[in-house]
């Protein structure tokens, strides 16, 4: 796990220093170390595996973990993209690690896990951005733990042409990417990404496999508008996303992007309530809600609004 900062963002180095504000009542970060705690620790760490409620900083880690619930993080801990508001290491990776995808079917299987979530550094130095290591992680998964639904929160494959096909053709329950914040925003908080390239991996996800549940996170307290959110709440319908998922953004160090603001619960109400009048399968707007948060909950939504539409109800775009 790298830890200092000068190797964790040396993009961020000749960033202009934000104090990082203090938080209000409603943001309570979980510390909690159960014995739950101590065993999911254990458990990945006799597997070598990084986890992004590490190397993120994730504030829902103690209670996840204390669960059992971990999100892997495959194909390393170093990220080839520079992103203001993330926390994961930026720089040049290692190579992939081919019994990677073996020692994550093992975890899975000593955390007992009935639904899990694995997501990845961006790997832009790889051909295929990674998709081949995805599928194999999934299969891996597949044959260790059968009864295990598997969910992927996936980088954007942008110029990678149909790697992207790779992974949906793996066939996981859940296909997620997030769009993280509205496209305003994208040259302060997105520097190497491209809006419509994320817009349309989730289109073209929905279009070959209309049976996968396809999700998209936003981070709010960046400067968005209302109005703006529900522009990007449009694009995502049309896109056929079933599951958004809305938190807020917390600044991890005084180099990251700035808090405009702390959104309160009663705009998250507010959020929520309009997201669901959009016809979304399933939302999940809070402050301290996040991609993986929750995800095995949030998976059985998603099954039991699909089992209560009428027949003749398409899961394709709308």
């Amino acid at each position: 796990m790298i830890t200092e900062d000068r190797l964790r963002h040396p993009e961020k180095a000749h960033r202009p220093a934000t104090p990082v504000l203090r938080k209000p009542s409603w943001i309570r970060v979980s510390r909690a170390e159960s014995a739950a705690y101590g065993e999911t620790r254990a458990v990945l760490k006799a597997e070598a595996l990084s986890t992004v409620c590490e190397e993120a900083g994730c504030p829902n880690r103690g209670e996840c973990w204390s669960k059992r619930h971990a999100t892997m993080m495959i194909m390393g801990e170093v990220c080839t993209r520079g992103c203001s508001f993330c926390n994961v290491a930026t720089g040049r990776p290692d190579a992939l690690d081919a019994f990677e995808p073996g020692r994550v079917a093992q975890a899975v299987a000593k955390l007992g896990l009935r639904h899990v979530v694995i997501t990845s550094v961006d790997r832009d130095d790889l051909d295929d951005g990674g998709a081949a290591h995805f599928a194999q992680v999934i299969r891996a998964v597949r044959h260790r733990c059968p009864e295990t639904t598997v969910e992927v929160l996936v980088p954007d494959f942008l110029h990678k042409g149909a790697a992207w096909e790779t992974v949906v053709d793996a066939a996981p329950d859940v296909f997620n990417h997030n769009l993280e914040c509205v496209p305003r925003l994208y040259p302060a908080v997105r520097p190497g990404a491209r809006y419509y390239q994320s817009l349309r991996l989730l289109d073209e996800a929905k279009r070959r496999n209309p049976a996968i549940f396809t999700k998209s996170g936003l981070m709010v307290g960046l400067g968005e508008t209302l109005e703006e959110l529900r522009q990007v709440m449009d694009d995502m319908r049309i896109a056929g996303v079933d599951f958004l998922t809305v938190g807020q953004y917390l600044q991890p160090t005084p180099r990251h992007h700035a808090i405009d603001r702390f959104v309160p619960p009663e705009d998250f109400a507010r959020i929520e309530a309009m997201a669901r009048s959009k016809g979304f399968l399933a939302v999940s707007a809070t402050p301290m809600t996040r991609s993986s948060f929750h995800a095995d909950d949030g998976f059985a939504a998603l099954q039991a609004a699909r089992r209560a539409q009428p027949a003749n109800t398409e899961p394709a775009n709308v």
